[in-house]
């Protein structure tokens, strides 16, 4: 039990939060020692296990973020953009390693998560599987050889519950397309067409966003030119990938310098 690390999951409750702590038990490195969840939430003061379905963790589930940290090496985090930034700071206070998988977040969120990696290691993401991560990589290689007279759209499908759009993957993976290209996203980026838009601006990154039913995650980048298009894509089947990665990138931090990392790191890429 002491060699392997003690995890803490935020949004223990959620579809997420329950993947994480399955993935934290069954694993022969780490240890669950908190879940955490908002006040008032029925599960607070009952054992994790036992919520869940199954037998009980002796984790009980707590509102007292400060609390649960102590004696924690890690805290594994995909809630919601202003849940994260304060969890963030809890982190820095405690000096435990956290590994955000947020989507959603806009450039000013991100830039609040500043002051907390000066003091542990942050490790955030859109997405922790491996095979996203290389696709961003792959993403960047191929914008970066064509011009701009390779149209370039983002296409991403995800079940009918996700709450925000383009995905966190997808804005990755526009993010990597338009570092590809030497230009800056923001100026670049065209979503959420409807009516009489006019023709597409030459050098636009798209974003197209597909919810339905109980689809894992789907993404696409497509480079469409004239009378050839390239398209790159990765298809998640198994939401456990994401809970494998996030370890992956708990255990990754260990030791690291205070810091503001992502998969990239962790995989070496």
């Amino acid at each position: 039990m002491g060699d392997k690390i003690g995890i803490v999951v935020t949004g223990a409750s959620g579809r997420m939060g329950q993947m994480l702590i399955k993935a934290v038990t069954a694993s022969e490195r780490c240890r669950l020692v908190g879940a955490l969840e908002r006040p008032g939430h029925g599960w607070v003061g009952a054992d994790i296990g036992t919520c869940m379905g199954g037998a009980a963790l002796g984790v009980t589930v707590s509102d007292d973020v400060d609390a649960t940290l102590a004696g924690a090496d890690a805290v594994i985090d995909f809630t919601a953009p202003q849940a994260t930034i304060a969890f963030a700071a809890a982190a820095a206070r405690a000096g435990v390693v956290h590994v955000i998988g947020t989507t959603g977040m806009n450039d000013g969120e991100i830039a609040q998560l500043a002051p907390a990696g000066k003091d542990t290691v942050i490790v955030r993401a859109g997405n922790m599987s491996l095979g996203v991560n290389l696709l961003t990589k792959l993403t960047k290689i191929v914008a970066a050889a064509l011009d701009e007279d390779f149209d370039i759209e983002v296409v991403e499908a995800h079940h009918n519950q996700k709450v925000d759009a383009p995905s966190g993957t997808a804005l990755m993976l526009g993010q990597a397309a338009a570092e590809g290209r030497g230009v800056a996203l923001a100026d670049v980026s065209d979503s959420g067409r409807d009516g009489i838009t006019g023709a597409r601006k030459r050098g636009d990154i798209g974003f197209s966003a597909i919810r339905g039913g109980d689809i894992v995650g789907e993404h696409d980048v497509l480079f469409a030119g004239a009378g050839e298009r390239i398209v790159l894509r990765h298809v998640a089947s198994d939401r456990s990938l994401f809970a494998k990665g996030a370890l992956r990138a708990a255990l990754w931090g260990q030791g690291k310098p205070a810091g503001e990392y992502d998969m990239m790191d962790v995989l070496g890429l």
